[in-house]
């Protein structure tokens, strides 16, 4: 153990003791410890993160019908940006289609009217959704799996809700077309020793590349930190990415994320995440390359806050030296968490709580791939012949 982290291993133990009405007097700032009021001044990737967004979707609407504006602005106030952007490029290919296959090139995007829209009928929509499964866009040939196919018809059902809605439709013909069934996707988790693997693997650098070795005393600490938080709390990558400094209170082992729709939330972390992030911190205090001012937690190697696109790569670059057969994803590191804790409280309401779920039914598919412990458990329960 560093000395650097046993002097702040040690800070973080002694914080916790402090009690919590002189903690609130002294101003810890510089010991990288948050406070709620910080968290205005600093917090400012979820609003750049918005405002890229809204740029995208200002472009893409040059790309659609004049009458999208509308729709738009009329979902701003119950959908997040994200949604939004997403749902401008699900109706880009849906009024390509349009344009290809039911106007026979006749009209193009901008020539399309709401009259035009009265005129799609239930059959065009059923052969939208054939369409999807093997269909060119911007030079591109693409193809949809089921869910992707219900996700776009869930845009296009949005857009014409809305305008029948308003009464400028005098038919939703999207209505009356069934959603795509979909097959339950197989539950890909970590198992304890792969855990446990996967964390000495970022720890240790065993496995890796000659290349990859090159960097990893620069990261190894970084790495095993973000690899630890998410399989000790279960958090989303933007949430992770998304969090300053001052987001984490050694004294009452919390941090604060923000959640899907822009809500704060406290959330708390073992001795062992602790542990990890206080390693980081402690190598951070000691980096003078870091500029003055940067609040990002996590920071790439350019010392500017970490990326989406960074973060899913170190967790595909470790899970495949643990387990080459899984594709380990982030996300699949909140379902290892989801279902750990599940196996340990049994209770699917905590686990949807913590994950930050509003509806329980989402929560289910973390731990769906407990169903196949439970057959295991019950198998030798009914006796055939009797007892002796």
């Amino acid at each position: 153990m560093s000395p650097p982290y046993k002097i702040f291993l040690s800070i973080a133990q002694f914080l916790r003791k402090i009690p919590s009405e002189l903690f609130a007097k002294i101003d810890f700032f510089p010991l990288s410890c948050y406070n709620f009021f910080a968290m205005k001044d600093s917090g400012n990737y979820y609003q750049d993160r918005n405002f890229q967004l809204l740029d995208k979707i200002d472009v893409l609407l040059s790309d659609l019908p004049y009458f999208c504006e509308d729709f738009f602005r009329g979902m701003e106030g119950r959908t997040s940006a994200l949604t939004r952007l997403n749902y401008c490029y699900d109706l880009r290919i849906f009024f390509d289609f349009l344009c290809k296959r039911k106007f026979r090139g006749s009209k193009s995007v901008h020539d399309i009217t709401l009259e035009d829209l009265d005129g799609v009928t239930d059959t065009d929509i059923e052969i939208f959704l054939s369409y999807l499964s093997n269909y060119e866009f911007q030079g591109r040939r693409l193809s949809c799996d089921e869910r992707a196919k219900a996700r776009k018809l869930s845009s296009v059902r949005s857009l014409f809700r809305y305008f029948f809605n308003k009464g400028l439709l005098e038919v939703n013909n999207t209505a009356k077309v069934s959603t795509p069934k979909l097959h339950d996707k197989e539950i890909i988790r970590l198992e304890k020793d792969e855990i446990s693997e996967l964390l000495d693997t970022a720890e240790e650098g065993r496995g890796l590349t000659r290349h990859m070795e090159g960097y990893h005393a620069r990261t190894k600490v970084r790495d095993t930190a973000i690899l630890t938080l998410f399989l000790g709390t279960g958090i989303r990558i933007s949430e992770l990415v998304g969090l300053n400094n001052e987001s984490i209170d050694f004294k009452t082992n919390s941090f604060i994320v923000t959640r899907k729709g822009g809500n704060q939330a406290v959330l708390y972390f073992s001795e062992e995440v602790g542990d990890a992030l206080a390693a980081y911190f402690a190598e951070k205090e000691n980096d003078p390359r870091i500029p003055q001012g940067e609040h990002a937690l996590f920071l790439s190697m350019q010392y500017r806050r970490i990326t989406v696109r960074a973060v899913e790569n170190l967790v595909k670059k470790y899970a495949k030296i643990v387990s080459p057969l899984k594709k380990i994803t982030p996300h699949k590191l909140r379902s290892t968490y989801g279902t750990a804790l599940y196996r340990e409280t049994g209770d699917i309401y905590i686990v949807a709580d913590v994950l930050g779920h509003r509806d329980v039914n989402t929560t289910k598919k973390h731990y769906a791939a407990i169903t196949e412990d439970n057959r295991r458990a019950v198998a030798g329960k009914v006796k055939l012949h009797k007892e002796d």
